[in-house]
């Protein structure tokens, strides 16, 4: 199939995510771009989050997992489930009885402003990273498969792609996204499971025939038992259920939307059907990733990791349906987390940072003025951070990433977690020091431990590189510090806050 004519489709999906936004943003105010007003219904901000906790990435990249590492992530999805139960009984009570529209605003009423504020920065630093990087590598994609081919420039690929973003999230926001997401989830869904039937029956496998090749590869196999690897299991499981509680739990862009559900119950059973679809999805994008592999074989293909969907998605190993339903597919797993990731850091950032709903000099007509202005301006800080990632042009730039949310959401996680298990005051004006101070250790450690990741990222000196080695090895005795990275980042962080702290609860 020509460039020109899947390029056609993607523009066609836009316009009827424009369509949609522009019927659901009708008679939109500021409290229906913050929260939707606190009227969505359960079962589409349910349906919405899958494609808003997956993303672009997920639908590349996990697949691509499975051939050096089998069903392992599948730990880390078990993992997610725990967080899932966390979030459900603790968090969102805690939210919902405090009638939070930031959930930030917890922070300042239990420690105070400066807590509050470094809450809000961290989260507005993580998600902006985060959201772009998962951005490039999307746009990138399209970019390498079809518009390179049309002499379109990726820097213009990108702008359009952002304004189109920016067209159905600049009213509704929350009360928008809400549809969108569940228009987009189902896209991607509906993508998976084509392509899962369409590779089956290009080999003539059964669903128990697929299981049986798999298994006799080895890439079925889930838990991993040796502890000193970073896929050990019970470092995968822990890791992935306080991944879940940070960036889902503590993310205003995740909580937004759940705490937009007009009742506590029907949030609850969001989170909840949320946490049993997602086993299921990431299940298939694991036994996609092994028929990809089978397929690969098969076709005598030696491509790996990130690069096999696309490669045999829009190559010519499958029909031009498959290609067309493969694009649709991957930008709907990409937009639920960026047109989110947008509306969320608007709403951070305008409640948060300049305390717009607090502001009685400003009239509604002026708060909203100055949140489209913020609306904007977080358009063009994310056209300038996929740039970024172009310029640095690292083909794994999501590693950098994830890390650096590890870094990032770690003093989120050790905040809400002093505030919820302790009752003592802390001093608040000393809160930006330790949340961070504590990534800094973190990172030191980290230096250490992983000396071979740093050497590869940021070019360090051949000798400095060997002495680093050499202290790992002596420091660690071989253990490796994988997905617990975050935890480590907490933990320190709620030291800190322990040693500013007194045995008195400040009153709110």
């Amino acid at each position: 199939m020509s460039p020109t004519l899947l390029f056609s489709f993607v523009l066609g999906y836009f316009l009827i995510l424009l369509v949609v936004a522009w019927y659901t943003s009708r008679g939109s105010n500021n409290e229906s771009f913050f929260i939707g007003n606190r009227s969505s219904n359960w079962m589409l901000v349910a349906f919405g989050m899958i494609g808003t906790s997956l993303s672009g990435v997920t639908f590349v990249s996990v697949p691509g997992t499975v051939g050096a590492g089998a069903f392992q992530y599948f730990q880390v999805v078990i993992g997610y489930f725990i967080g899932y139960l966390v979030i459900a009984f603790i968090l969102l009570p805690l939210y919902y009885k405090l009638n939070l529209t930031s959930i930030y605003n917890y922070l300042e009423q239990r420690f105070g402003v400066t807590s509050y504020k470094t809450g809000a920065s961290f989260f507005i630093l993580s998600r902006t990273l985060g959201a772009t990087a998962r951005m490039y590598l999307v746009v990138n994609i399209l970019q390498i498969f079809i518009l390179d081919s049309m002499g379109i420039p990726f820097w213009l690929t990108a702008l359009v792609m952002l304004i189109l973003i920016l067209l159905y999230t600049f009213e509704g926001g929350v009360k928008t996204i809400v549809y969108t997401d569940t228009l987009q989830t189902s896209c991607m869904l509906l993508g998976l499971i084509v392509c899962i039937i369409a590779i089956m029956n290009k080999m003539d496998f059964s669903f128990a025939q697929t299981m049986s090749a798999l298994q006799d590869k080895g890439m079925t196999r889930i838990f991993n038992t040796d502890i000193q690897s970073p896929a050990f299991f019970l470092k995968q499981i822990l890791g992935g259920a306080f991944i879940t509680i940070a960036m889902t739990g503590l993310d205003q862009e995740m909580m937004q939307k759940n705490i937009s559900v007009k009742t506590l119950k029907g949030s609850q059973k969001n989170v909840m059907t949320l946490s049993f679809v997602l086993l299921l999805v990431n299940f298939l994008f694991l036994l996609m990733g092994g028929l990809l592999y089978l397929y690969a074989e098969y076709m005598g293909l030696s491509v790996k990791g990130d690069d096999l969907f696309p490669t045999v998605a829009l190559g010519n190993y499958l029909t031009a349906g498959i290609g067309v339903i493969f694009i649709i597919g991957l930008i709907s797993a990409l937009f639920p987390s960026a047109d989110g990731a947008l509306t969320a850091l608007t709403s951070s950032f305008c409640i948060d940072i300049l305390g717009l709903k607090k502001r009685n000099d400003l009239d509604e007509k002026q708060k909203k003025r100055t949140r489209l202005t913020v609306h904007l301006t977080f358009t063009v800080v994310f056209f300038l951070c996929v740039m970024v990632f172009k310029w640095i042009n690292d083909k794994s730039i999501i590693d950098v990433i994830l890390k650096v949310a590890g870094y990032t959401y770690g003093p989120l996680l050790g905040l809400f977690a002093f505030g919820i298990l302790t009752k003592r005051s802390i001093r608040d004006q000393k809160a930006l020091l330790v949340c961070t101070l504590a990534p800094v250790f973190v990172f030191v450690i980290d230096l250490f431990n992983n000396p071979e990741w740093f050497v590869a990222k940021l070019g360090i000196g051949e000798a400095t590189a060997q002495w680093l080695l050499s202290q790992s090895a002596s420091l660690f005795q071989g253990y490796r510090i994988g997905i617990e990275i975050l935890i480590i980042n907490g933990l320190f962080t709620f030291l800190g806050l322990w040693f500013i702290s007194s045995p008195q609860r400040k009153l709110a």
